[in-house]
C-alpha cells in the first residue's frame, strides 16, 4: 500500500504529547507525498497542524482499528509501536481492570494497588492443564507453561520476574510459587510445598522494607530453585540471595522504614518472653526512626510478627534459636542508640560506662562490656615491627559502629537464609527444577550510588540474555515454518557490559583503587575519565568532577562516586569481630567464625551445581578479601550460567503511578518502565520481521468474505488463502506463506481489516436498501388492505341497517297478532273457570248431604249397641251378686260347725299335755329371739320412720299437686285416667330423654374418635412434610463427610414414620370397635324399652365384677381419664356418677391386665429365644403340649373360682331375700305401702338373673375346657398312628457310632431343657394362682361395696332408683361386651401365635432334615460303597445357595475379582448381588454368624480390590455400583423390617432373613456405594472434561456464525487446522450416551443415574462458565448464540432420556444466563435493569467480569462502556454474593440411595455356567 492510501481522510494517528506522551488524532484530509504538514483533528475536536520533517519524512504512527484494541497479546496488534502498546495496556487496565497482558513471550503485570479475587484455589485449578494462549493472561498461565514444558521437554525452567520497586515483583513470584505448590503437591510427608510458601514471610520480614515507591519493597534479589522428582512433585527448594541493601540498617530516607523485622519486634516487645530484650517503641530507636512515620497504613506489625514466628517454627527453627535471632536484632537497635561523646581535642571520643544501650547490647550478644566499649572508640594499626592502638574521631566511631551493625545484620541474614535452605533441602534425588528469580529492575534516582550501579549492571546482563532469547525464538519460528529470513538488527548491549566488567573496566578500576592505601573516590573517578572517555557508553558530566554517566539500554544514569570505595570495601574492624567471636552465645560466635555454619546449605542438582550467593568470610588478611563488587560479579555470572541452561519465562512488573492509588494510570511512568524492562525492544524485534501470524484455518474463517464465489468451490483452504492474498496485496514482501501459518508485515492485517470492513459496509448498504424497499412495500400493502377493509365495513353497515328496518317491521306485525290472540284467550279462560267453580260447588253440596245421612245412621247403631250391652251387663252383675250371697251364707254355716267341734276337742286333758311338753325350752328360745327381733325391729323401725316421713311428705306433695290439678281441670269426670296418661307421658319423655342422652354420648364419642383420627392423619401429613423437608435439607447442605449421617437420619425418620402409621391404624381399628359397641348397646336399649313390665333397677355388682383376664383395650391412661372427665362434664355430675365409677374401675382393671399381659409376653419371648438358641431344629410338639396343659390348668382354676363365687352369691341372695320379705311384711302391716317391697323384689330378680348369666359363663368355659381335653387326648392318640404311617427318609440308613453319641448328647440336652421349661412353667402357674386369689379377694371387696350401694338405693326416690337402674344396666352390658371381646381377641391371638410357631418349627425341622440329608449325600458322593440308597423326592428350590467354607475364596474370585461385566450380557441385571444374597441367606438359615461375617467381609474387600485395579474403567465401576446397591436393597428388602416389606409378595416374604440383623453391614455397604459413586463420577468427569471447552465454546455448532480475531504470539489450541485436538458437541453427547447405556444395561437405579447426570451437567456448567470468565476471545455475541444452541441440544438429550428433572436443569442455569447476558443489549439503564433481573444465578463479580471481557468480533458492534458497568455494579450492591469469581467444578453433590425393592424372587434366578460356580448347591 502507498503512503497516500494509508494516510487518507478519517485515518487515525498518534502524535506526541508532553502530558499524555501520545495522543490520538484524525486526518481531516488526504495526505499527499511531499506535503510538509498534516491537518489533524484531536479527540476534543481541536484542529491542529502537525509538521513533518522533510528530510526524514517521519510520519506519525497509525492507530490500530478499534476491534484490535484491548487484545490479550500486544503482538496481535497490526501496528506495533510504542503508542499502540501504551494505549492497549491503558484500555485493559482502566476499562477492563485487567492487570496482565502478553507481549510475545513476556507477561506484562501492572500493579493494581488493590486486592483482586483472581488468585484463589479455583483459579489455580482453572489454569491447571490449560495451554498458555487458551486463557486470559495471568501469572498462573506462565507458571503452568513452565511446569508443562519441564514435564514435556524434561528441561529446567526459570521464571524471571523484574521491575522497579513497588511494581509487584515479590507478589508475582509468591503467586508463582503458590501455583507450583498447589498443582504439583509434595512427594513425601514433609509438606515441602508449605515450607516453600512459609519461607516468604521470613524473607519479607528480614529483607523487605518500606520505600517511597513501595510499602513492601524487596531490598535484595533472590533466586529460588524448586526441585521436582520424576513424577514432577516438589521434593525440595533452595534459595540464593543477591546484594542485600545493608545501608538501610543504619540509614533511611524520609518517609521510608528500616527492615520490617525491627518494627515487628518492637510491636511485640510487651510479650513476657521478650522482656529481656529491653525494647520499647520503634520511635525510641535511632535506626528505626530516621524516616519519620514508623507505621504503614493497613499493616499490623504485631500480627505479621506472629506469622513470622509461625513460619520459623514450620521451617524447623527451634524456639531457642528464634530467641537468639531476636536478641541479635534487638542488639542492633541498642547499638544504634549508644551515645558517643567527642573529646575536646576532636581526635578522640568516648562512651559512658553507664550507657544503658551498650550494656543491653553486650548482654544480649554475650560479650565483654569493657572490651566493646574500648574497641568501639579505638582501632589497631599493625605494622611489620609494632602494633599501635589509635583513637578515632567522632565521625570515624559512628562509621565503625554503623559498619558493625550492618555486618551483624548481613551475617544474620545469611545465617537465616542458610537455615531456610536446610529446611527446604531434601535427600531425594532431584530430577528437574523451576527457578523463580525475583530481582530488582532498572533504577534511576536523583542521587545514584553504588547500590544502583550494581542493580543496573545486573539488569544489563538480564536484558542481554532476554534479547538473545527473543531473537532466538524468532529465528526458530521462521525456520520451523520454512520461511526465508534475513538477520534482524537488534540492540546489543555487550559494549555497555564490557564497560562495566571487562578488564580495566569500571569494577576492575574500583577494586584496584580499593587496594591502594590512600585511595579516594575522586582518584577513582579521575581514572575513569582517563580510561573510558572515548567509550560511547561512558560520559563525563559538565558540572562535576566526582560523577560519571553510563549510557544503559534503558536510559542514561549519572552516578555520584562518593562512598563507592567504602561500600565496595565493606570494612569492619577486626577487633570488634574478634569480640563477637568470643561471645557466650553459640549462635553469635558461629556467625563470625570462618567457614563454620555461615554458608547456607544448598540443594544439589543433577545438572547445575548450586553455590551460595555470598561466599563465607575468609581470614582477616585484607589482601585476600574479596570486595563487594567482585562478589556481586561472581554471583551474577553464576546466575547467568544457571539461566542460560534453563528455558526462561519473563514477567515484567509495571508500576502505574507513584502515589500507589488503585487503578490509576500515569502514561509517563508507564512508558519509562516499558522502555527500561525491554517490552518495547520485544515489540521492535517482532515488528522488524513478520509480527502478525495467522493459521490458514483462522485466516480463511476471518477473511472468506473477500474470497470470490468461484474460488470457494476449491476444497483446499491453503490454496484459497494464497490466491486471495496474491490478489489483494500486490507486494509479495509484505507476507510469507509458512508451513502452517501465514506471516504478515506490520500493518498488513490492518489493511485486510479495512478491506473486510469495506466489504461488510457495501453488503450492509445493499441489505439496508433491500430492507427499506421491503418495508415500504409492506407499508403500501398494509394501507391498501386497510382501505378495502374500511369499504367492506361501510357497505356492511348500510346493509345491516336495511335488514334491521325490515326485521323491526316484521316484529311489529307479529306482536300485534300475538297481543290480540292473548286478549281473546284470556276472556275464554275466565268464562271457563267460572263454569267449573259452579259445577264443583253443586256437586259438593249433594255429596255432603248423603254423607251426613250415613253418619247419623252409623251413630244411632253405635248407641243401640252400647245400650244393649249395658243392659246385659247389669243383668249379669245382679245374678252374680245373688250367687255370691248364697255362697257366703253356706260357707259361714259350715265354718260355725267346724269351730264348735274344735272347741270341744280343746277342752280335753290329753291335748293340754301334748302342748306343755318342751314348752320351757321353747320359751327360753323365743325370749332370746324376741330380744333379737326387738333390736332388729327397733333399727328397722327407725329406717321405716325415715322412709315413712319421706313417703308422707311425698304423698302430701302429690296430694297438693293432685288438688291443684283437679281444681285446674274443674269438671273432668275421669281423674284416674288423666293421671295414668300423665304418668305415661312422663315415662315416655324420660325414655326419650335417656335415648337422646345416649345418642348424644355416642355422637360425642364418635366425633371425638373422628377428631382424633383426623389429628393423627394431620400429624402423619406433618411428619411426611417434615420428612420431605429433611430430605431437601440433606440434598442442599450436604457435604461428602455428612452423607453417612444423612442416610442414618433418613432411616430413623422412615422408621418413626412407620411406627406412627402403625399407631394410626390401631386407633382406626379401635374406633371401629367402639362404634360397633355403641350399635350393640343401642340395640339392647331398644329391646329393654320394648319389653313391657320388665324394667329393672340392677345393682352395680355385675359391673364391678370382672373375671376376664383377656383385655383388648390398650388406650393410654391419660386418654381414658380425659374421656371419662369429658363425659362427666357433658352428661352432668349426677347422671354420670356411676358411669365415671365404671370407667375408672374399668381403666384400672385394664391397666392391671395389660401389665400382666406384657409380663407374660416378655416371658414367652424369652422362652422362645432360649428355645431358638439351644434347639433350633427341635420339633415343637412338647412345647405345644405344655402350652395346652397350662391353658387347661388355667381354665379349670377359673371354673372352680366361678362356681364357688356363684354359690356364695346364691346363699347371700337367699338370705337377703328372706330379710327383705320379713321387713316388707312388717312395713306393710304397719303402713300399708308395698312400693319399696316391689322395688326390692325387682332388684332381687335382677340379681338372680345375674347369677343365671354367671352360670351360663361357667357352662361355656366348661364346654371349652372339655373340648380342649378331647382335642388333646385325640392328638395324643393319633401320634402313634402318625409315627406308624410316616416314612422318614433317614429311617433306614446306617447310623455311625459318632452320630449315635451326638444324638444321645442332644437328647440329654433336650431333656434338661424340657425339665427347666417345666420348672419355669410351674413357677409361672404358681404366680398365676396367687394372682387369681388376689383377684378373688378384690372381687369380695367389690361385692361388699355393692351390697352397701344396694342398701343405699333403698333410700332413693323411685325416679332416682329408675335412673340408677338404667345406668347400672348400661354399665353391666358394657362390661359384658368388653369381657367377651377381650376373650375373643385373646383366643384369636393365641390361635394365630400357635399356628405361626407351629408352621415355623415344622418348616425348620423339614429344612434341617433336608439340609442334613443333602450334606451327607454330598460327602458320600465320591465314596464307592455298596449301600442301598433310598430314592428321595426332589423338593423345590428355596432361593438359597450352599457352599463349603473352603470354597469361599473361589466364590469371591469367580464372582467378584475375576468377573468381567461382558460375561453377564443378556442375563439378569445385578446377578452377582442376587447370588451373594442367596449365599448369605443360607448362612443365616443355618445360623452360622461366622460364615455371614466372612462372606460379607470378603465381598466388600474384593469389590474394593477390583475398583482399585480398574480405577479408570467406567463400565467396571458402574457394574459394581449397581451390584453393591442391589445387594444393599436385598439386605433391606429381606431384613424382616416391615418398613421395607410393603411391596413384597408372599413368596418374597418367605425369603427373609430369620436369625441375623445385618444393619451394620448395610451401613458399610452404603458407605462403599458412596465411594464407588464418587469413583464413577471421577472417571466420567475425567473423560468429559477435555471435551467440554472445545465442544461448548470453540466448536462452530452453527457454521459461519463466529468470526476469528487476530491472534498474537500466544496461540489458541482451537487455531489448529480443522481442530485436530478439538471436540464437537456430538462427541460429548456420544460420550454421555455411552454412560447412560452402560448404567441402564447394568441395572443401576434410575434415581442414581439421575444424580450422576446432575453431577456431570454441573461440571459442564462450571468448566464452561469458568473458561468463559477467563477468556476474552470467547466473550462475544456469537459465542452466546453458539452456547444457547449447545445448551438446547443438551436439554433435548435430557428430555429424550427422561432425565430432564428440575435438579438437573437448575445446574445449567448460570451458564444459560451467561449466554443470555452475552446476547442482551448493553447500553441504556433499562438494559441494566433487565440484566440485573435476568442474571439471578450469576454473582455480581461474574456479571461485571463478563461485561469487562465482552469483545466485539467486528467494528459494527460497540464495546460495553465503563459507565454501563458502573450502573450494573450500583444496582447489584445489595446482593450478598459469594466472593469467589469461579465455580468449584470439583464440588460434588451428596448422593442418595433410595430404597428400590426387586420384583424377582430368589428361586426364579438362574446361574449361568460361564460363572464357574458349580460348587454352589441349590437348597
Amino acid at each position: 500500500m502507498s503512503v497516500s492510501e494509508l494516510y487518507s481522510q478519517y485515518t487515525r494517528v498518534w502524535i506526541p504529547d508532553p502530558d499524555e506522551v501520545w495522543r490520538s488524532a484524525e486526518l481531516t484530509k488526504d495526505y499527499k507525498e511531499g506535503e510538509k504538514s498534516l491537518q489533524l483533528q484531536l479527540e476534543d475536536e481541536t484542529i491542529r497542524e502537525y509538521p513533518i520533517d522533510v528530510q526524514s519524512n517521519q510520519l506519525p504512527f497509525l492507530r490500530n482499528p478499534d476491534i484490535l484494541v484491548g487484545e490479550n497479546d500486544l503482538t496481535a496488534l497490526s501496528y506495533l509501536h510504542e503508542p499502540a502498546v501504551l494505549h492497549n495496556l491503558k484500555v485493559r487496565f482502566l476499562e477492563s481492570n485487567h492487570i496482565y497482558t502478553y507481549c510475545g513471550i513476556v507477561l506484562v503485570a501492572i500493579n493494581p494497588y488493590e486486592q483482586l479475587p483472581i488468585y484463589g484455589q479455583d483459579v489455580i485449578y482453572a489454569y491447571s492443564g490449560q495451554n498458555m494462549g487458551d486463557m486470559d493472561p495471568h501469572i498462573f498461565a506462565v507458571a503452568e507453561e513452565a511446569y508443562k514444558q519441564m514435564a514435556r521437554d524434561e528441561k529446567n525452567q526459570s521464571i524471571i520476574v523484574s521491575g522497579e520497586s513497588g511494581a509487584g515483583k515479590t507478589v508475582s513470584a509468591k503467586y508463582a510459587m503458590r501455583y507450583f505448590a498447589t498443582v504439583s503437591g509434595s512427594a513425601s510427608d514433609t509438606n515441602i510445598e508449605e515450607k516453600v510458601l512459609a519461607s516468604s514471610p521470613i524473607m519479607e520480614a528480614i529483607g523487605n522494607a518500606k520505600t517511597t515507591r513501595n510499602d513492601n519493597s524487596s531490598r535484595f534479589g533472590k533466586y529460588i530453585q524448586i526441585g521436582f522428582d520424576k513424577r514432577y512433585r516438589i521434593i525440595g527448594a533452595n534459595m540464593r540471595t543477591y546484594l542485600l541493601e545493608k545501608s538501610r540498617v543504619v540509614f533511611q530516607a524520609d518517609d521510608e522504614r528500616n527492615y520490617h523485622i525491627f518494627y515487628q519486634l518492637c510491636a511485640a516487645a510487651n510479650l513476657p518472653e521478650f522482656k529481656e530484650l529491653a525494647l520499647t517503641r520503634a520511635e525510641d530507636f535511632f535506626y528505626t526512626s530516621q524516616g519519620g512515620d514508623t507505621s504503614i497504613e493497613g499493616v499490623d506489625d504485631a500480627e505479621d510478627f506472629e506469622k513470622t514466628r509461625q513460619a520459623f517454627t514450620l521451617l524447623g527453627v527451634r524456639e531457642s534459636h528464634q530467641i537468639n535471632i531476636f536478641k541479635i536484632i534487638a542488639s542492633i537497635l541498642h547499638l544504634g542508640n549508644v551515645e558517643i561523646q567527642a573529646e575536646r581535642d576532636g581526635e578522640s571520643c568516648s562512651i559512658s560506662p553507664k550507657d544503658e544501650h551498650l550494656s543491653n547490647f553486650c548482654q544480649l550478644l554475650g560479650v565483654e562490656h569493657s572490651q566493646m566499649e574500648h574497641w568501639l572508640c579505638h582501632r589497631k594499626l599493625v605494622t611489620t615491627s609494632e602494633t599501635y592502638v589509635k583513637t578515632m574521631s567522632l565521625q570515624q566511631v559512628v562509621n565503625a559502629r554503623n559498619a558493625l551493625a550492618k555486618h551483624i545484620y548481613a551475617q544474620l541474614f545469611g545465617w537465616i537464609v542458610g537455615h531456610v535452605n536446610k529446611a527446604l533441602h531434601t535427600s531425594l534425588k532431584q530430577h528437574s527444577f523451576i527457578g523463580v528469580l525475583d530481582i530488582y529492575g532498572f533504577e534511576t534516582f536523583d542521587v545514584n550510588s553504588f547500590e544502583q550501579f550494581c542493580i543496573n549492571y545486573a539488569n544489563e546482563k538480564l536484558q542481554q540474555q532476554f534479547n538473545l532469547h527473543v531473537f532466538k525464538l524468532e529465528q526458530e519460528e521462521y525456520m520451523k515454518e520454512q520461511i526465508p529470513w534475513t538477520l534482524i538488527d537488534f540492540y546489543d548491549n555487550q559494549p555497555c557490559i564490557d564497560l562495566i566488567e571487562a578488564k580495566l573496566g569500571i569494577l576492575d578500576l574500583l577494586d584496584e583503587e580499593c587496594k591502594v592505601p590512600k585511595g579516594t573516590d575522586q582518584n577513582w573517578a579521575q581514572k575513569l575519565y582517563d580510561r573510558h572517555s572515548g567509550s560511547q557508553h561512558f560520559q563525563k558530566p559538565r558540572m562535576s568532577n566526582t560523577a560519571f554517566i553510563v549510557v544503559h539500554f534503558a536510559d542514561k544514569v549519572e552516578y555520584l562516586s562518593d562512598s563507592f570505595l567504602e561500600k565496595n570495601r565493606d570494612t569492619v574492624y577486626e577487633e570488634q569481630i574478634n569480640i563477637l567471636k568470643a561471645s557466650k552465645l553459640p549462635l553469635v560466635a558461629d556467625l563470625f567464625h570462618d567457614g563454620k555454619d555461615s554458608a547456607p546449605a544448598a540443594a544439589t542438582s543433577s545438572k547445575i551445581s548450586v553455590r551460595s550467593a555470598r561466599p563465607p568470610l575468609k581470614a582477616s588478611n585484607k589482601e585476600h578479601k574479596k570486595t563487594v563488587g567482585h562478589q556481586f560479579r561472581t554471583s551474577l555470572h553464576l546466575l547467568m550460567e544457571t539461566l542460560n541452561t534453563t528455558t526462561p519465562h519473563y514477567v515484567r512488573c509495571i508500576k502505574p503511578n507513584d502515589e500507589k492509588l488503585p487503578f490509576r494510570f500515569d502514561p509517563k511512568r508507564a512508558v519509562q518502565q516499558l522502555r527500561a524492562c525491554g517490552v518495547l525492544e520485544t515489540i521492535r524485534i517482532s515488528a522488524a520481521g513478520y509480527p502478525s501470524r495467522w493459521a490458514y484455518h483462522d485466516f480463511y474463517n476471518r477473511y472468506r468474505v473477500l474470497v470470490k464465489k468461484k474460488e470457494l468451490a476449491n476444497t483446499d483452504k491453503k490454496a484459497i488463502c494464497k490466491s486471495v492474498l496474491e490478489s489483494l496485496i500486490k507486494d509479495p514482501d509484505k507476507f510469507q506463506f509458512g508451513r502452517t501459518k501465514i506471516f504478515f508485515r506490520a500493518g498488513q492485517v490492518a489493511y485486510l481489516e479495512k478491506l473486510r470492513a469495506d466489504k461488510f459496509r457495501a453488503a450492509t448498504i445493499m441489505i439496508q436498501k433491500t430492507v427499506r424497499g421491503w418495508l415500504q412495500k409492506v407499508k403500501y400493502r398494509r394501507l391498501k388492505a386497510a382501505t378495502l377493509t374500511l369499504q367492506r365495513y361501510c357497505r356492511g353497515l348500510l346493509a345491516r341497517r336495511l335488514a334491521e328496518h325490515l326485521r323491526r317491521t316484521r316484529a311489529a306485525v307479529v306482536l300485534q297478532k300475538q297481543y290480540r290472540m292473548r286478549r281473546a284467550h284470556q276472556a275464554y279462560q275466565r268464562v271457563r273457570r267460572a263454569t267449573v267453580v259452579i259445577q264443583a260447588f253443586a256437586r259438593g253440596m249433594f255429596v255432603r248431604r248423603i254423607y251426613h245421612q250415613v253418619l247419623r245412621e252409623h251413630k244411632a247403631t253405635i248407641i243401640q249397641k252400647h245400650v244393649r250391652s249395658w243392659l246385659a251387663r247389669r243383668c249379669f252383675q245382679r245374678l252374680r251378686g245373688a250367687a255370691i250371697v248364697i255362697q257366703c251364707g253356706f260357707r259361714r254355716l259350715k265354718a260355725k260347725r267346724e269351730l264348735k267341734a274344735l272347741k270341744i276337742e280343746a277342752r280335753s286333758a290329753e291335748h293340754l299335755k301334748r302342748l306343755n311338753v318342751g314348752m320351757e325350752n321353747k320359751v327360753v328360745q323365743l325370749q332370746r329371739k324376741i330380744d333379737d327381733q326387738n333390736k332388729e325391729f327397733k333399727m328397722l323401725s327407725e329406717q321405716l320412720s325415715a322412709i315413712t316421713s319421706t313417703h308422707a311428705t311425698e304423698v302430701e306433695k302429690l296430694k297438693e299437686e293432685l288438688a291443684c290439678y283437679q281444681q285446674s281441670q274443674g269438671g273432668d269426670s275421669s281423674p284416674q285416667l288423666q293421671e295414668e296418661v300423665e304418668s305415661l307421658r312422663t315415662e315416655l319423655q324420660r325414655a326419650h330423654s335417656e335415648r337422646k342422652v345416649l345418642e348424644d354420648a355416642h355422637t360425642r364419642e364418635k366425633d371425638e374418635l373422628r377428631k382424633r383420627v383426623a389429628d393423627l392423619e394431620q400429624e402423619n401429613a406433618l411428619l411426611k412434610d417434615e420428612k420431605a423437608q429433611l430430605n431437601n435439607q440433606i440434598l442442599c447442605q450436604s457435604k461428602d463427610e455428612l452423607a453417612q449421617t444423612s442416610v442414618e437420619e433418613n432411616l430413623l425418620m422412615k422408621k418413626e414414620l412407620e411406627e406412627e402409621r402403625s399407631r394410626y391404624q390401631n386407633l382406626v381399628k379401635e374406633y371401629s370397635r367402639l362404634e360397633q359397641r355403641y350399635d350393640n348397646l343401642r340395640d339392647e336399649m331398644t329391646i329393654i324399652k320394648q319389653t313391657p313390665g320388665h324394667r329393672r333397677n340392677p345393682s352395680n355388682q355385675s359391673s364391678l365384677e370382672s373375671d376376664s383376664n383377656y383385655p383388648s383395650i390398650s388406650t393410654s391412661e391419660v386418654g381414658d381419664a380425659e374421656d371419662a372427665l369429658q363425659q362427666v362434664e357433658e352428661i352432668g355430675l349426677e347422671k354420670a356418677a356411676m358411669d365415671l365409677t365404671v370407667f375408672l374401675k374399668l381403666q384400672k382393671r385394664v391397666r392391671e391386665l395389660e401389665q400382666e399381659r406384657k409380663k407374660l409376653q416378655v416371658q414367652l419371648e424369652k422362652k422362645e429365644q432360649q428355645d431358638s438358641k439351644k434347639i433350633p431344629a427341635e420339633r415343637p410338639s412338647s412345647d405345644l403340649d405344655v402350652d395346652q396343659d397350662a391353658d387347661l390348668a388355667y381354665n379349670s382354676l377359673k371354673r372352680q373360682e366361678l362356681e364357688s363365687e356363684n354359690k356364695k352369691l346364691k346363699n347371700e341372695l337367699n338370705e337377703l331375700r328372706k330379710a327383705v320379705a320379713d321387713q316388707a311384711s312388717e312395713h306393710s302391716a304397719a303402713h300399708g305401702s308395698p312400693d319399696s317391697y316391689c322395688l326390692l323384689l325387682n332388684q332381687l330378680k335382677l340379681a338372680h338373673e345375674e347369677l343365671e348369666v354367671r352360670k351360663e359363663e361357667v357352662l361355656i368355659l366348661r364346654t371349652q375346657i372339655v373340648s380342649a381335653d378331647q382335642r388333646r387326648l385325640a392328638g395324643k392318640g393319633s401320634e402313634p398312628n402318625i409315627n406308624a404311617r410316616t416314612s422318614w427318609p433317614n429311617s433306614e440308613k446306617h447310623v455311625d457310632q459318632e452320630d449315635a453319641i451326638e444324638a444321645y448328647h442332644g437328647v440329654c440336652q433336650t431333656n434338661r431343657l424340657l425339665e427347666a421349661q417345666l420348672q419355669a412353667q410351674s413357677r409361672e402357674h404358681g404366680e398365676e394362682v396367687e394372682g387369681l386369689k388376689a383377684q378373688v379377694q378384690a372381687l369380695k371387696e367389690e361385692m361388699d361395696e355393692q351390697q352397701q350401694t344396694f342398701c343405699q338405693t333403698l333410700l332413693l326416690s323411685p325416679e332416682a332408683q329408675l335412673e340408677f337402674g338404667i345406668q347400672q344396666e348400661l354399665s353391666r352390658l358394657t362390661n359384658e361386651n368388653l369381657d367377651l371381646k377381650e376373650l375373643v381377641e385373646k383366643l384369636e391371638k393365641n390361635e394365630k401365635k400357635l399356628k405361626k410357631q407351629l408352621k415355623i418349627y415344622m418348616k425348620k425341622v423339614q429344612d434341617l432334615e433336608a439340609a442334613q440329608a443333602l450334606a451327607q449325600s454330598e460327602r458320600r458322593r465320591h465314596e464307592l460303597t455298596r449301600q442301598v440308597t433310598v430314592q428321595r423326592k426332589e423338593k423345590d428350590f428355596q432361593g438359597m445357595l450352599e457352599y463349603h467354607k473352603e470354597d469361599e475364596a473361589l466364590l469371591i474370585r469367580n464372582l467378584v475379582t475375576d468377573l468381567k461385566p461382558q460375561a453377564l450380557a443378556g442375563t439378569v441385571p445385578c446377578l452377582p448381588a442376587y447370588i451373594l444374597y442367596m449365599c448369605i441367606r443360607h448362612a443365616d438359615y443355618v445360623n452360622d454368624d461366622l460364615k455371614v461375617h466372612s462372606l460379607l467381609t470378603s465381598t466388600i474387600n474384593g469389590i474394593k480390590k477390583v475398583l482399585k485395579k480398574h480405577n479408570d474403567d467406567f463400565e467396571m465401576t458402574s457394574f459394581w455400583l449397581s451390584n453393591t446397591c442391589r445387594l444393599l436393597h436385598c439386605l433391606k428388602q429381606y431384613s424382616g423390617d416391615e418398613g421395607f416389606m410393603t411391596q413384597n409378595t408372599a413368596k418374597q416374604n418367605e425369603h427373609c432373613l430369620k436369625n441375623f440383623d445385618l444393619t451394620e453391614y448395610r451401613q458399610v455397604l452404603s458407605d462403599l456405594s458412596i465411594q464407588i459413586y464418587q469413583q464413577l463420577i471421577k472417571i466420567s468427569e475425567g473423560l468429559l472434561q477435555p471435551m467440554i471447552v472445545s465442544a461448548m465454546l470453540e466448536n462452530e455448532s452453527i457454521q459461519g456464525l463466529s468470526g476469528v480475531k487476530p491472534t498474537g504470539y500466544r496461540k489458541r489450541t482451537s487455531s489448529l487446522a480443522d481442530g485436530d485436538n478439538s471436540y464437537c458437541l456430538e462427541a460429548v453427547i456420544r460420550q454421555m450416551n455411552s454412560f447412560h447405556t452402560v448404567m441402564c444395561d447394568q441395572g443401576l437405579d434410575p434415581e442414581i443415574i439421575l444424580q450422576v447426570f446432575k453431577q456431570l451437567f454441573y461440571m459442564i456448567n462450571a468448566v464452561t462458565l469458568n473458561n468463559l470468565l477467563l477468556r476474552k476471545d470467547v466473550c462475544s455475541w456469537s459465542t452466546g448464540m453458539q452456547l444457547r444452541y449447545n445448551i438446547s441440544q443438551l436439554e433435548e438429550w435430557l428430555r429424550g432420556r427422561n432425565l430432564h428433572q428440575r435438579e438437573v436443569a437448575e445446574t445449567m442455569e448460570p451458564l444459560i444466563q451467561a449466554a443470555q447476558l452475552l446476547q442482551l443489549k448493553k447500553k441504556s439503564p433499562e438494559d441494566a435493569e433487565a440484566i440485573c433481573s435476568l442474571c439471578t444465578a450469576l454473582s455480581t463479580q461474574q456479571i461485571v467480569k463478563i461485561l469487562n471481557l465482552y469483545t466485539p468480533l467486528n467494528e459494527f458492534e460497540e464495546r460495553v462502556t465503563v459507565a454501563f458497568i458502573r450502573t450494573i455494579q450500583a444496582q447489584l450492591q445489595e446482593r450478598n454474593d459469594p466472593q469467589h469469581l469461579l465455580l468449584d467444578f470439583k464440588h460434588m453433590f451428596p448422593v442418595l440411595f433410595p430404597f428400590n425393592p426387586s420384583s424377582l424372587t430368589m428361586d426364579s434366578i438362574h446361574i449361568p455356567a460361564c460363572l464357574n460356580l458349580e460348587f454352589l448347591n441349590e437348597v
